[in-house]
């Protein structure tokens, strides 16, 4: 019986819970549409337009009727989401799949928001929908935006209080501006002393992509959209100057298997033993790469590199490979040999590896290089120089939108096509040569990058990803070619953006070079002092007070004596803040005066309605005078947490103008 009552005693509850107004709701779709934009960049593009469209329709529906949307048209659009996250990821479990559920659920969320209890719900999950935006993306303009949206949910907050007014928008976020200030200094308590785990809280992988653009496999015409992403991907700093730019060739893949139409990497066993092949360095270089995630294992180095860093190996090709994948910033030192001859004697398995062909594929190919070969006889420089030739006079040309090619792309690519980018010159290149009894391999990288003078290092870009070949020439061993610079050379010294030509006309620009150079200044500030302080620098943080190893409990303590400092200056700033002015307050203390000045005193417990009630009847010819100045007051007073100006002035005036004519004794 008990239970029914408390049941029934719910219901009258929720039936009584006073609608929201307009304003609450707009504020509330505002915060929604910038979660919605905060994570538009990593949702399938069709799913942000279909949020984008429901959350405009109930926006607009709204405007035109309040009411919850019917359950049957609910209930179908959510089933139709948790399908469409199926559908992009395969289930909804993850990261990516997670938080497209949530932004999703967000923006149904308001389809049944129409009391004070549905918007404190929103608004709560929306700061939450927009915290998991961290998970996937830490950038400073990401983490930026984040800390913005965060201003109309706590105006939508704000909105719920009793008694507000309406104001512009802009000073509804002025609160909200002034609370996220006011939490900066324990946020940042918080960053620097809170324990960090070694690894991420969140277990779930990202997908298997580089970040960098790069991969195992390279098929012509999948750089297509990594030449034209503009984020970084590495930043070199070096011992002494500079390498020149036909030196800056940071290997990553070396690549020997190819299919017919894709390149790919041997399959090496993880933890397989190999040592690198020798090399005879002439000139080397020291420097220190930091490098973005990639979540692969491959570290790219100054071509070629002599040794690996910690937890990682140099394989037999000089690549660097990690014990794990990066999944966060790594910076890592390195010593290369920019001069060099490698592997002068060439083993059997490699120049079987190297000369290796599919059957059935390219025949126009392999007849021209067997007419090199027999043309030239054993001179394979001029074999090479052959193949240069005929990129640089064949009427090749560099483009970033080449023609598909067909079954036997080789074939297409040198006659037919004759345009392409860095993967078909080196993909044909490395063809020809293989054909012609010459072993060579495809190696993929980045090549140049912008020197920053104001940060003085080397920002290498996805842009500036590269392929190129080696050769294996008698008494030099692997020797670099890259066929990309016959066709255009400024690929080579002048960069990616360079060789785009007339295709990336914007980029060269000298006015936004600039602000791109100061801007990356400024994001690798962010990486290296946020993104960067991982547990092994928090705990090297009293370093310099002579406490080399922080503990938990070190940590811990100080956390807790930071926190009682901040609470303490923060409760000493309200207690002796100065209270403002309380212009009404004055106001009923005049006409306190007044009254008194003809004995009708206020008694220290007597409440300003008794006061001016007893007044009235001390002065009954002025007892509806009283009357209305006592109503006024109480409407100032606690209708509103603060008075209107106009109303308050209109009473103030009438206090001033206020005379007493006789008092009843």
């Amino acid at each position: 019986m008990m239970a029914v009552d408390l049941t029934s005693w719910i219901r009258r509850k929720k039936s009584v819970e006073p609608a929201i107004d307009n304003r609450t709701f707009d504020l509330l779709s505002i915060t929604v549409a910038l979660v919605l934009v905060v994570h538009a960049s990593h949702l399938p593009w069709w799913l942000s337009i279909g949020l984008a469209l429901i959350l405009g329709w109930r926006w607009w529906q709204r405007r035109q009727q309040t009411g919850r949307v019917p359950a049957w048209l609910k209930i179908p659009v959510l089933a139709l989401l948790t399908l469409a996250v199926i559908i992009s990821y395969g289930n909804i479990f993850g990261r990516e799949p997670g938080t497209a559920l949530a932004v999703g659920l967000l923006v149904l969320k308001l389809l049944e928001t129409e009391t004070p209890r549905d918007i404190r719900v929103g608004a709560g999950f929306a700061c939450f929908a927009l915290m998991s935006a961290l998970l996937i993306d830490q950038g400073l303009v990401v983490t930026f935006v984040v800390a913005i949206g965060l201003l109309p949910a706590l105006a939508t907050l704000r909105a719920l209080e009793p008694a507000q007014q309406q104001t512009s928008l802009p000073h509804t976020l002025l609160p909200g501006l002034g609370l996220l200030a006011a939490a900066l200094p324990m946020a940042l308590l918080a960053f620097l002393l809170v324990p960090r785990l070694s690894e991420p809280l969140w277990g779930a992988p990202t997908p298997d992509e580089a970040h960098t653009g790069l991969s195992d496999s390279m098929s012509p015409g999948n750089f297509t959209d990594l030449l034209t992403d503009d984020r970084p991907a590495l930043r070199v700093t070096f011992d002494r100057e500079v390498p020149p730019p036909d030196l800056r060739y940071f290997r990553a893949y070396v690549m020997w298997e190819f299919d017919g139409r894709s390149w790919r990497r041997p399959f090496v066993r993880r933890g397989e033993n190999q040592s690198a092949t020798p090399i005879e360095a002439a000139t080397t270089i020291g420097y220190s790469i930091s490098l973005v995630p990639t979540h692969q294992r491959v570290l790219p180095a100054l071509d070629v590199a002599l040794n690996a860093p910690a937890q990682a190996q140099l394989l037999s090709d000089h690549e660097i490979v990690a014990d794990k994948p990066v999944n966060d910033q790594l910076s890592y030192t390195l010593r290369s040999a920019l001069r060099y001859r490698l592997q002068p004697e060439l083993d059997d398995r490699a120049r079987r590896l190297g000369l290796q062909r599919p059957i059935g594929f390219n025949p126009r190919t392999l007849a021209l290089a067997t007419q090199w070969r027999q043309q030239f006889g054993h001179n394979d420089a001029a074999i090479v120089q052959a193949a240069l030739s005929l990129f640089h006079d064949g009427g090749f040309r560099y483009t970033l939108a080449p023609a598909s090619l067909g079954r036997d792309s080789i074939d297409d690519f040198l006659f037919f096509t004759h345009e392409g980018f860095c993967e078909h010159y080196s993909s044909a290149f490395t063809m020809l040569m293989r054909d012609a009894g010459i072993p060579a391999r495809v190696v993929t990288g980045y090549q140049g990058g912008f020197w920053n003078k104001l940060g003085n290092y080397l920002l290498v870009r996805n842009s500036d990803a590269h392929a190129w070949s080696e050769v294996w020439l008698e008494g030099r061993g692997w020797v670099r070619v890259d066929p990309t610079g016959a066709v255009r050379p400024e690929r080579v010294s002048l960069g990616a953006a360079a060789a785009a030509g007339d295709q990336l006309s914007w980029y060269r620009n000298d006015w936004l070079q600039g602000v791109r150079n100061r801007w990356d200044i400024v994001n690798r500030w962010w990486d290296q002092g946020v993104i960067g302080f991982d547990s092994l620098r928090q705990r090297g943080l009293l370093t310099p007070f002579g406490v080399r190893d922080m503990d938990t409990a070190t940590l811990g303590l100080l956390l807790a004596i930071g926190s009682v400092v901040f609470i303490a200056i923060g409760l000493g700033w309200a207690l002796l803040r100065r209270k403002p002015r309380d212009e009404l307050r004055e106001a009923l203390r005049e006409l306190e005066k007044t009254l008194a000045r003809k004995g009708i005193v206020r008694r220290p417990s007597e409440g300003p309605q008794h006061y001016l009630s007893r007044a009235a009847r001390a002065l009954p010819h002025q007892r509806d005078e009283l009357a209305t100045l006592m109503t006024h007051y109480l409407e100032l007073r606690y209708a509103n947490d603060i008075p209107a100006p106009e109303p308050l002035r209109a009473f103030q005036r009438a206090v001033r103008d206020f005379r007493v004519v006789s008092v009843v004794k």
